[in-house]
């Protein structure tokens, strides 16, 4: 009895706060600790532990599973890719893909393969540069040309080893040939160091995929970086609203309190607005409730970046109300809807860009305090499905997670079903 009223009372609280409820995202895999297939060269050690001996080359770079913390994931035609930074030793691949046609029905944890081989994810003997291979990937996107995009930070993040490898890099790869389009290594004149490209987001019309521009936000340098394809040049917007709100660094995430100043974090690529001949441009910094806009004929101009004058091209469209930091949003272009995923309340919320940016117009499509733990990724596929990556990150940061409970789940859902009887739904 006292269980059922525990429910009925946490069900009455989230009409009351977050109005009519959404339908809940499905939970599609849950994984306890990562694992990998087909791990090559390897030999089993002590209590079956399985060590690969490519990596044995090096002082703790063998397989460790407790430090292979998923925290990005993109979905493609029946392929998820998850990326995996490389904050700690025993990674083996920060850039893998797991076959969905492959997976067995009941598999609910399947194990991951390098991509696009081991052998590119392979870290060298003493750490020397490659730039032929991969270090530390933290998000993916897929463009409208059936591209991967990413950024390798080149960077390893280790508490007591902390190292720029090589030059950060943009990946491009074709994923209908898995074959590389472009590599771009960032120079030193744009960034110093690759550790706060930490997403990346692609505008890109599907009947002109040459004219594709990649929008990196840094939230180290508080920078907006893009990158044209077409030209093969970069260039950098710096601007006040890219900067953490030092009054919301504050975060209490399962029962981990700490504080962040994680500067701008993720751009979302908007609607086109007829009148200006551009499409919005939407981004925010994680340690922030605030949202942002310009457009993107702004951050495709060169001209403009390198004269800094900026004033009046990036604008505040007001607040999303308490606890709603963010790390990563995106907008479906099918309602209409930027959708949010909101760290320090466990949730995923939405606005309906057809109403007043305002704390009132927002909503919750779906929230979950034991399992929704962090999500550290927000992405749609080529059909519009929503996917989320949660990772319980603060929990391995400054706690401990359970080896034996679920910590990494990936979550889907329709974004029309997600905002059903919201604030955000306005459909006929």
């Amino acid at each position: 009895m006292l269980v059922q009223d525990f429910f009925i009372g946490t069900l009455l609280y989230s009409l009351l706060v977050f109005g009519s409820l959404a339908t809940e995202f499905e939970k599609v895999f849950e994984w306890k600790q990562m694992s990998y297939a087909d791990l090559p060269d390897s030999s089993t050690g002590q209590d079956g532990i399985v060590f690969p001996r490519i990596m044995t080359e090096m002082e703790n770079e063998t397989f460790q599973a407790y430090n292979n913390v998923p925290m990005g994931a993109s979905v493609h035609k029946n392929r998820l890719f998850l990326s995996i930074p490389r904050r700690r030793p025993g990674v083996p691949a920060t850039l893998n893909v797991i076959d969905l046609s492959k997976v067995t029905p009941g598999d609910r944890s399947p194990s991951l393969t390098a991509y696009p081989t081991y052998a590119i994810n392979e870290l060298k003997p003493n750490y020397e540069p490659d730039l032929n291979r991969l270090v530390s990937v933290y998000r993916t996107r897929v463009d409208a040309c059936d591209r991967l995009w990413f950024v390798d930070t080149g960077m390893l993040e280790y508490p007591d080893n902390r190292r720029q490898v090589q030059r950060p890099q943009i990946w491009v790869i074709d994923l209908t040939r898995d074959q590389l389009v472009r590599r771009f290594a960032i120079p030193e004149s744009i960034v110093r160091e690759g550790v706060g490209m930490a997403s990346i987001s692609v505008d890109v019309e599907p009947a002109d995929c040459e004219r594709a521009f990649a929008y990196i936000p840094d939230l180290a340098v508080n920078a907006i970086h893009v990158y044209s394809l077409r030209d093969d040049d970069m260039w950098t917007f710096n601007h006040s609203s890219f900067v953490h709100d030092h009054q919301k660094a504050k975060f209490n995430v399962a029962g981990q309190r700490f504080q962040w100043d994680d500067g701008v974090f993720s751009v979302a690529i908007g609607q086109n607005d007829t009148e200006v001949g551009s499409r919005l441009i939407y981004y925010h910094p994680m340690v922030s409730t605030a949202e942002f806009g310009t457009f993107s004929s702004v951050l495709q101009s060169k001209a403009i970046a390198l004269s800094g004058h900026t004033d009046g091209l990036f604008e505040t469209l007001g607040d999303r109300g308490p606890n709603t930091q963010s790390t990563m949003h995106l907008y479906d272009r099918r309602t209409g809807v930027l959708f949010y995923a909101e760290v320090n309340r466990n949730s995923i919320g939405c606005w309906n860009t057809a109403q007043i940016f305002d704390a009132g117009n927002h909503a919750v499509v779906h929230l979950d305090n034991r399992e929704f733990i962090y999500p550290s990724d927000l992405t749609s596929d080529s059909e519009g499905t929503l996917w989320v990556l949660t990772n319980s990150l603060p929990v391995w940061i400054y706690s401990r997670l359970s080896e034996g409970e679920f910590n990494f789940r990936l979550w889907r859902q329709n974004p029309a079903v997600a905002i059903k009887g919201t604030k955000c739904d306005n459909l006929p």
